[in-house]
């Protein structure tokens, strides 16, 4: 768990609802089941309406990521690279399927099959740039599934608001029930903007920092494996991944 992200998550709704009481007003208020089910409801309509529901359910499943913490993976990396490496001009390529027990990633495992049944340098960095490619298409758009959650919800919010007004209006001859019933009313509205701008756009932007992460890392296995193949030293490599890792950290 991203503690980092839950707490900061929290700092936002305590900030809103403390300064909501300060000014007097109650917690009760801002509790408005039907206001949350046309917000929600709505805006889910959208997007599976935009992406269909099999990309929707991917940007769910999706959605963990931004509430786990991105590992450090470059020290395990470098030792796990040179272990191949060093396998690799000893015993030759063909004992690398031994680390195959060693790893629960589905890519590095597809990259040591892919040396051991000897493929050249270059249909090994074609193979596994074009399963890079197709990861971050199908990632970046279950993004931009929470990046139109967060464009519709400000506006499904407004149209709860108006609905809202509406149900007001049909009670013009009940002068106390006016007040509180536009207070309901515009609770939609504050459930739109502090989804998207709480929830639904922070979500969307911590998944791109994710993959911008993730595609490195296959990036720097891609290339480690291409060197490996091409029989380059163990050392060599590892200043070649040395070179990548610093310069985009830049």
């Amino acid at each position: 768990m991203d503690w980092g992200s839950l707490i900061g998550l929290l700092i936002a709704i305590t900030a809103i609802i403390a300064s909501h009481v300060i000014e007097g007003g109650l917690i009760q208020s801002l509790i408005q089941p039907t206001a949350f089910l046309v917000t929600i409801g709505g805006t889910a309509g959208a997007v599976i309406l935009q992406f269909g529901i099999p990309r929707v359910l991917r940007a769910i499943r999706l959605m963990k990521r931004a509430f786990t913490p991105d590992k450090d993976f470059y020290d395990d990396l470098i030792a796990s690279i040179d272990l191949w490496a060093t396998t690799a001009k000893i015993e030759g390529l063909h004992k690398l399927d031994l680390h195959l027990d060693e790893t629960e990633e589905p890519f590095i495992s597809r990259g040591l099959i892919l040396l051991s049944d000897f493929k050249s340098r270059p249909k090994i960095l074609e193979i596994l740039r074009t399963d890079i490619a197709s990861y971050e298409r199908a990632s970046k758009l279950a993004i931009k599934v929470w990046e139109a959650a967060g464009g519709y919800a400000p506006t499904i919010g407004v149209l709860g608001a108006v609905m809202g007004l509406i149900r007001v209006m049909s009670h013009l001859g009940e002068p106390e029930l006016l007040g509180s019933g536009i207070a309901i009313a515009f609770v939609s509205t504050l459930y739109g903007v502090g989804l998207s701008n709480l929830v639904f756009l922070p979500i969307a932007n911590k998944l791109k920092y994710s993959l911008s992460h993730e595609i490195l890392k296959r990036e720097m296995i891609a290339k480690a494996l291409s060197h490996i193949a091409q029989g380059d030293h163990p050392y060599l490599i590892k200043e070649h991944m040395k070179s990548q890792w610093y310069s985009d950290d830049e």
